[in-house]
């Protein structure tokens, strides 16, 4: 399938010939199950799990009695520990524990696949060729470029390889973020309104996720 290419000005140049595979999986035919179960991996993979509360043998208060055992009328209480106090213990409360979930890499590079299908079907993909490299390093340069490719719209940059000029423009943009073509992800791709992808990124998408991968 044909798609087109624009420069950093947002005018088209050429076109280049996407992979049905990866680029033209019918809309009918996308996996939307498939692309949740990868955003809900990703999330779970990022929980930390740290959460804790104390329960009664490890708060630290008095251990006296809080009064007598009779004659008070009160219930029967030895200890300020208990969860029903104020101060107390929590009782059934959190622990820290993993919430890692596993996805086939199969699985995983299908998600993407249909991921950037889903893309080019509502015109959120942006192909543009390698100029993107040589745009000045500063923050105002890089926000016209993405103005002129993307209008208003939230971007995610994909780079092909590091690169400390493009990375440091980006990072100071609210509405923008960057992202290496390695390290492609389901969540980054549906989060943002548009995908910027330069052909070097593409090509690198291309070897990753082709069929014969």
């Amino acid at each position: 399938m044909q798609f087109p290419v624009k420069d950093i000005n947002g005018k088209q140049v050429s076109t280049v010939d996407l992979p049905a595979d990866i680029f033209g999986i019918a809309k009918d035919d996308l996996n939307v199950g498939l692309m949740h179960q990868a955003v809900v991996r990703q999330q779970a993979n990022a929980r930390l799990g740290t959460h804790k509360t104390k329960t009664r043998s490890e708060n630290n208060r008095t251990t006296a009695k809080l009064y007598r055992q009779k004659g008070t009328g009160r219930a029967r209480h030895g200890s300020r520990n208990a969860p029903i106090f104020v101060g107390g213990g929590i009782a059934h409360g959190p622990i820290p524990h993993k919430y890692t979930k596993a996805l086939p890499k199969k699985m995983h590079r299908a998600a993407l696949r249909h991921a950037l299908s889903s893309l080019v079907h509502d015109g959120q993909l942006i192909l543009v060729d390698n100029g993107l490299n040589g745009v000045a390093p500063k923050t105002k340069a890089m926000a016209g470029v993405l103005k002129a490719l993307t209008g208003d719209h939230s971007t995610l940059v994909v780079l092909a390889e590091r690169n400390e000029n493009v990375e440091r423009s980006v990072r100071n943009l609210a509405h923008a973020y960057y992202l290496r073509a390695s390290y492609l992800n389901v969540r980054d791709l549906l989060q943002y309104d548009r995908v910027v992808l330069p052909l070097d990124a593409l090509e690198i998408v291309k070897q990753w996720l082709g069929t014969e991968a």
